[in-house]
């Protein structure tokens, strides 16, 4: 069930997740999991200084009701799961923008005056690192 990763920032990307709220697929067939991680790479590609978070693939984060699901994560820092992106170059350039600064940071926390607006109002929860809780 489990699969070794690269420890290190990671957006680990739902690849099996909805096209949206309203489809599973799009015209072609294809996930919008899928098309997210597409977008992704595609960004990465593009942009090399946010290079530094690797992408992460892995079937069904279990956020199925809120589709194009992602979680931020980096070994000892707070996780988030967000979601509810739309799967295009927009939505990957703010989930990775916003993965590089949590990966900057000490904690896993991002000041909110430094959060990309194409974040904003899709985070669905927050994980502490093993052995820590949030207060």
């Amino acid at each position: 069930m489990l699969r070794a990763v690269e420890p290190g920032p990671s957006v680990v990307v739902c690849v099996t997740c909805r096209n949206s709220a309203a489809a599973r697929e799009d015209s072609a067939g294809r996930r919008g999991g899928a098309l997210l991680e597409q977008a992704l790479h595609a960004v990465q590609a593009d942009d090399a200084s946010l290079r530094g978070v690797t992408v992460q693939p892995m079937a069904c984060l279990f956020a199925c009701t809120r589709h194009c699901a992602v979680h931020i994560r980096a070994p000892g820092k707070v996780g988030y799961v967000l979601g509810d992106f739309a799967p295009d170059v927009e939505a990957a350039r703010a989930i990775l923008e916003y993965a590089a600064h949590h990966a900057a940071s000490a904690e896993g926390q991002v000041p909110y005056r430094d959060w990309p607006e194409g974040v904003k109002g899709h985070f669905i929860t927050r994980t502490p690192p093993e052995g820590f809780v949030c207060p």
